[in-house]
């Protein structure tokens, strides 16, 4: 094989590769509070917490974790929880 149809394959199949990657790395997300464990959140946990990996408790209200677009309310929770697209005011730590 020649020079030129090497690096037309490898041209190809590095196209192929990328186009195969690009709709997980594309995937949407949405904010959804009270559904992360304690010390798992993604940021902003409320009054008293700074940034990610800072909720004190499970499933905390006021902490919100990024799932996929279109799956917070649906997540199966423990206790009949749910996710919720805004903050909730229930599981927040002991003032």
């Amino acid at each position: 094989m020649n020079t030129v149809a090497n690096i037309a394959l490898a041209s190809a199949l590095a196209l192929a590769l990328a186009g195969a990657a690009a709709p997980a790395s594309a995937q949407s997300t949405e904010k959804c509070y009270g559904v992360s464990l304690a010390g798992q959140n993604d940021c902003a946990a409320g009054p008293g917490t700074t940034c990610a990996g800072t909720s004190t408790v499970d499933y905390q209200g006021n902490a919100w974790k990024a799932v996929p677009a279109g799956t917070c309310l649906t997540m199966a929770l423990p206790d009949g929880r749910n996710g919720a697209l805004e903050a909730l005011d229930r599981d927040l730590p002991a003032a």
